[in-house]
């Protein structure tokens, strides 16, 4: 465990490699993503129990940001006006009590893999289109986040993991699942639209227009407009157990 202080982490040794202030070289700009491409890998893993513990939801909005430098950190987003760099997702102290931890931090890797690759290519606007290429090609040979994170999951899996969850698409009279499906032939499509009819998003109560998508809680069983409690069929597809606003404000208060 590296020396802690306010949220920052050092690893206890030297970067990955050293890095220029503002990199603008293909190396430059890959050891300056390989330092904060690693002090994310730990924050997601080693010391995840202390990203969730300073993810307080009763806080203002928080990023999990990582350096150059080989640190990580959870703060408050940047307050200038332009950030001098692309900010990382904010609020991620707010979803953390509604979804499982395991589902948490998946969808932190996917958003900071994606804060990697968009600093990245903000210090390579100006290289070329053969240069950008060999930058990308660095970056690929490093695992993603998504995938350190959920290595262990994936090493004792067999495949039953991904059968799950194409098996989770279901009707809402379904409990178990969350996304409502195409019609598995023709036969079954009338009986589906009538019970598709029927049902009203528990967020705004009005029914859903054709091809919506809908999540349901698992607590409280109601369905909801994805746009409503603004969760997309990508997002649904990494939550285990979803609990809806009400539900999570509940349990937050017990």
């Amino acid at each position: 465990m590296g020396r802690k202080t306010d949220g920052r982490v050092d690893f206890g040794g030297p970067p990955v490699m050293v890095v220029s202030s503002r990199p603008r070289t293909v190396e430059e700009i890959y050891a300056d993503f390989a330092n904060r491409h690693s002090a994310l890998v730990r924050a997601l893993t080693y010391d995840i129990d202390e990203v969730y513990s300073l993810c307080d939801p009763e806080k203002d909005s928080l990023c999990l940001h990582a350096q150059p430098n080989g640190l990580w950190e959870v703060v408050l987003p940047e307050e200038e006006v332009p950030p001098e760099i692309p900010e990382p997702l904010q609020g991620i102290n707010f979803y953390r009590d509604a979804m499982l931890q395991k589902e948490w931090i998946s969808l932190l890797a996917m958003h900071s893999d994606s804060w990697l690759l968009a600093v990245a290519f903000y210090f390579g606007a100006e290289l070329n289109a053969i240069e950008r290429e060999r930058l990308f090609n660095l970056i690929n040979e490093l695992p993603t986040l998504f995938e350190s994170v959920n290595e262990e999951k994936s090493n004792k899996g067999n495949g039953h993991s991904q059968n799950k969850s194409r098996n989770r698409r279901k009707r809402p009279s379904e409990r178990q699942e969350r996304i409502l499906p195409e019609p598995y032939n023709n036969s079954h499509r009338e009986e589906q639209e009538e019970e598709e009819d029927e049902t009203l998003c528990g967020r705004c109560g009005q029914k859903g227009g054709e091809d919506e998508f809908w999540i349901g809680c698992d607590v409280c069983e109601r369905w909801f407009h994805g746009k409503c409690v603004k969760i997309t069929p990508a997002k649904a597809e990494t939550i285990e157990q979803y609990m809806c606003p009400s539900c999570s404000s509940k349990r937050r208060r017990q």
